[in-house]
């Protein structure tokens, strides 16, 4: 063939047409100037070669026809140029399709028609469907389901543009004018399901509906609520505006209705709204509006809630809620809440006016955005009596704790050699009993990495003298302690103590005989103070009397200590054929030597009465947040054992060949010491004896702790300890003063790793516990989380699930024993027993408890329901706690979709206070 003639590949049809067709293709191929049709799929016959016996010949791929080389016409040539425009070309791209069953071009009708698994793909344009049939003379399409085998229709078009999805049953659209209409179309839009009747679209970015339907419902066909409407505006990613509206549910028209309506649709994160309220009660402060506000979506990094709470008798409450995030840098959240409580009325003898609040702070640092620093922060302090009195709140664990920390913490590493640590924390600890406050605000630490002096160029670090290593670490630290009420006042920041700790170890580690580990190490201190105490007998107040010494002073110690220890393993053979083939023990005896000398220099004298008789020894660095230098010197002797013991068992799959290893014992410790300068006949040289251990039981899923206390000295008739041996008194070897035993058992149907840790997140936010043993929090300002800390995808179906496994159910179990012998008392002063238990006892009812009973008190401890209905795209749950100061019940129905977070109904009412 000549290279001046255009290539044609050729199509296997009927062998009659296959030269005619050939000859029409060129033809029209040529007519459309620079359009192009292309078919990259393959192209089946339709009666020519059978179903079951095509041939290759069959899936040939149409080329784009090539233009023929034409001879080139020089400048200087007569002949003119030809002036015609050239035809205008239908499509402004090139298009691809396939087809099952055929693909069929009627030059005649410009219709390309495609059927069974049709595709086409034209510009921004995806359309998939059972039959397509695209005029190219009027660039329209139009695309639609086909009825299989049995009658019914199948393969239903799926019309896809940029990133707006739709699922109808029919569609024609304009490739020009971008205008469709659209029968029964289906779509999503974020958390929405849109179906219509009848869809008009009107360009890229305006839909008008007829007979439309919203929900958040995963079956958009068969939901079990919609919102029906005749009139549709829809902009996609945007927004939805609608005449009269309808909220129906399962297929039951209600009350419900709104003239018109608006549906946020935004394809960002988030986008600001008004937050509806919730309507409550309470027994001493009123009727009550609760989680009124707004949402601020400030930017894509941060946002802002706003929400407020208000009582017929006065009270109200603020909180403003932030989180914020920056990807690959950092992220976190800021809680502040304030609530001005009132009880009873003005006038009345139980009248009382309060204000409380709560600030909590998390952040996180991302490692890798800085590898050499990093910043975190967890704060929660305010009130003591904010979690107990919170008319916001259901705060179970967290009324149930005593105690609220904070810490905020920025830590640098400086690669220099050696390399150098600095870190910098504010923390924060308070007692809501007592509301007693402790902070440092700020404790500075900067250590200096080990220098060893005398390792050689090879590295090596073996011995006594090449292990010789010392170390520089400064602690400064700014404490204040305070209460409640002079919290942030000037009295708190007066009443600070600051000092700073300087310390040098100087250590070395080596071997012993080969199968002895020893080390020893001497330690040099200086302390610095800004406050210094002078004491002295004050004659006016006839009393001794402290008085403050601002500036600075400081005291210098020192200290040795030493130790060896070793490994010892013991093997107990019982015979292979035993079901306990044998018992492995494992014990680590160490004895340790300390020795800290007498600094009396630091001593001084004053008088104890008006006398003036110098007789009582003080020194100036007392109360100092270091501590004060010892008057004595101490030289202890100690003395540790540590204890494993681990079995081998057969294995009760009969299939493996080596046993099965079981641990008996984690570990059993015996700790005590010496003092080596005790002395005289008041003298207790003898300390008494800590025995501690643990172990899991019932295949790890309980853990069993324990400990005691065992002095070996006598008390006298007072309870106190007296310089002899408790056997000597005609009692046993040791004299058990104290133990204790806990128990800690959970267990869910799918096993222990499927038990969920972190349920109770709010409660621990709180200072609380992680577990629901004490019952969940509930937050009020979003009750569409699960009390069981299950978060499924909205409308999961599990009921095949349910019936062909174990009734799903998890539960924690927990068990205290004290006991108590310290003055001859000899009782058990802590027995309790505490239980929470959750099941699927339907497959969409949930129900919990949670309860305890203290066996000393004779009373059951805090006791809490939990019910749950999984109403597919709803949620319904109750909850009561009907014993106790904070006594209340529950109960919430609502959409779990946070688009529409604001249909609910929320009654929640305290019993009492």
């Amino acid at each position: 063939m000549s290279k001046n003639k255009p290539q044609i590949t050729k199509i296997a049809f009927k062998p009659l047409y296959t030269n005619l067709f050939n000859i029409v293709l060129i033809s029209f191929f040529l007519s459309l100037g620079s359009g192009k049709l292309y078919s990259q799929d393959i192209i089946k016959k339709k009666t020519a070669i059978p179903a079951n016996k095509q041939t290759d010949s069959a899936n040939k791929i149409i080329s784009p026809i090539e233009k023929p080389n034409l001879i080139p016409i020089k400048e200087n040539d007569t002949i003119k140029k030809d002036t015609v425009k050239g035809k205008k070309p239908f499509l402004d791209g090139k298009v691809r399709y396939k087809a099952d069953k055929y693909a069929k071009i009627d030059q005649k009708k410009k219709l390309l028609t495609l059927y069974d698994k049709a595709e086409l793909f034209y510009q921004d344009i995806e359309l998939k469907s059972g039959i397509i049939v695209m005029d190219y003379e009027k660039n329209e399409v139009y695309a639609g389901r086909i009825k299989d085998s049995t009658g019914k229709y199948t393969q239903f078009p799926n019309f896809k543009q940029g990133t707006n999805v739709i699922e109808p049953d029919s569609i024609r659209f304009n490739f020009k004018t971008k205008k469709a209409l659209i029968w029964n179309s289906r779509s999503e839009q974020g958390e929405f399901k849109i179906k219509a009747a009848i869809t008009k679209k009107e360009n890229d970015s305006v839909y008008f509906l007829k007979g439309a339907r919203f929900t958040t419902s995963k079956d958009i066909d068969n939901p079990e609520y919609y919102f029906q409407t005749n009139k549709v505006k829809f902009i996609p990613g945007k927004k939805v505006v609608t005449g009269l509206t309808n909220m129906v549910i399962a297929n039951v028209p209600t009350p419900i209705a709104l003239p018109f309506a608006f549906f946020p649709m935004s394809k960002e994160t988030s986008i600001s709204g008004l937050i509806l309220p919730s309507y409550n009660d309470s027994n001493d402060r009123g009727f009550s509006l609760q989680n009124l506000g707004y949402y601020f979506a400030l930017s894509d990094n941060y946002d802002l809630t706003v929400l407020g709470d208000y009582y017929t008798n006065g009270s109200y409450g603020m909180r403003f809620e932030s989180s914020y995030a920056k990807r690959y840098n950092f992220r976190g959240n800021v809680n502040v809440r304030f609530e001005n409580l009132i009880s009873s009325e003005r006038g009345y003898p139980d009248y009382s006016k309060q204000n409380i609040y709560n600030i909590q702070w998390s952040h996180s640092k991302d490692n890798k955005s800085s590898p050499n620093s990093s910043f975190s922060a967890s704060v929660n302090l305010g009130s003591s009596k904010y979690f107990k009195q919170s008319i916001n709140q259901v705060n179970i664990g967290s009324n149930l704790n005593n105690t609220l920390s904070s810490s905020v913490s920025y830590s640098k590493t400086f690669n220099s050699v050696p390399q150098v640590r600095m870190s910098l924390t504010a923390t924060h600890s308070q007692n809501t009993q007592t509301e007693e406050i402790n902070m440092t605000l700020p404790t500075l630490q900067l250590s200096v990495d080990r220098i060893y002096p005398f390792v050689g160029k090879d590295g090596v670090k073996k011995g006594f003298f090449k292990n010789i290593n010392l170390q520089y670490n400064l602690n400064g630290r700014n404490s204040i302690v305070t209460t409640d009420s002079l919290f942030f006042k000037p009295q708190m920041f007066r009443d600070a103590k600051v000092g700073f700790q300087h310390s040098i170890p100087l250590s070395t580690n080596f071997k012993i005989f080969k199968y002895f580990s020893a080390s020893t190490s001497m330690n040099y201190e200086e302390i610095w103070y800004t406050k210094t105490i002078e004491r002295g007998y004050d004659n006016d107040l006839s009393k001794v009397t402290d008085k403050v010494v601002n500036g600075f002073d400081a005291f210098r110690t020192y200290s040795f200590s030493s130790s060896v220890g070793t490994t010892v393993y013991g093997t107990f053979n019982f015979g292979e054929n035993k079901k306990i083939k044998s018992i492995r023990h494992v014990m680590r005896p160490s004895v340790s030597y300390g020795y800290t000398p007498s600094f009396e220099k630091y001593y001084d004298t004053y008088a104890s009465d008006a006398s003036g008789t110098m007789d009582k020894q003080y020194t100036r660095f007392e109360n100092g947040i270091f501590g004060a230098p010892g008057l004595t010197n101490s030289n202890t002797l100690g003395f540790d054992l540590s204890n494993t013991f681990e079995a081998k068992v057969t294995d009760k799959d009969s299939t493996r060949t080596e046993a099965k290893k079981i641990m008996l014992l984690n570990n059993l410790n015996f700790s005590t010491s010496y003092n080596l300068n005790a002395d005289g006949v008041n003298s207790l040289a003898l300390a008494p004896v800590r025995v501690s251990g643990g172990t899991q039981l019932l295949d790890n899923k309980m853990n069993v702790n324990f400990g005691a206390t065992l002095d070996p000295y006598a008390i006298d008739n007072s309870g106190k300890r007296i310089n002899r041996f408790n056997i000597d008194n005609g009692g046993s070897l040791f004299r058990m003063t104290s133990s204790n035993m806990t128990l800690n058992y959970s267990l869910s149907s799918k096993g222990k790793d499927d038990t969920k840790k972190d349920k109770n997140e709010q409660s621990q936010r709180n200072g609380g516990r992680a577990d629901d043993l004490f019952g969940t929090n509930t937050d009020l300002g979003d009750s569409r989380k699960s009390q069981f800390g299950d978060e499924e995808s909205e409308g999961e179906d599990k009921i095949s699930e349910f019936f062909n496994s174990k009734l799903p159910w998890d539960m924690t179990f927990a068990y205290s024993l004290t006991y108590g012998n310290n003055n001859r008392e000899n009782k058990i002063i802590g027995n309790s027993i505490m239980i929470s238990a959750n099941a699927d006892i339907t497959p969409k009812w949930k129900a919990g408890v949670s309860t305890g009973y203290d066996f000393v008190q004779k009373g059951v401890t805090f006791t809490q329901f939990r019910f749950e209905r999984d109403l597919l795209s709803w949620r319904m749950d109750f909850n009561w706690s009907p014993f106790g100061d904070n006594a209340n019940w529950g109960f919430f129905i609502g959409i779990k979709s946070g688009v529409l977070s604001d249909i609910k109904w929320d009654k929640r009412s305290v019993i009492n206070r």
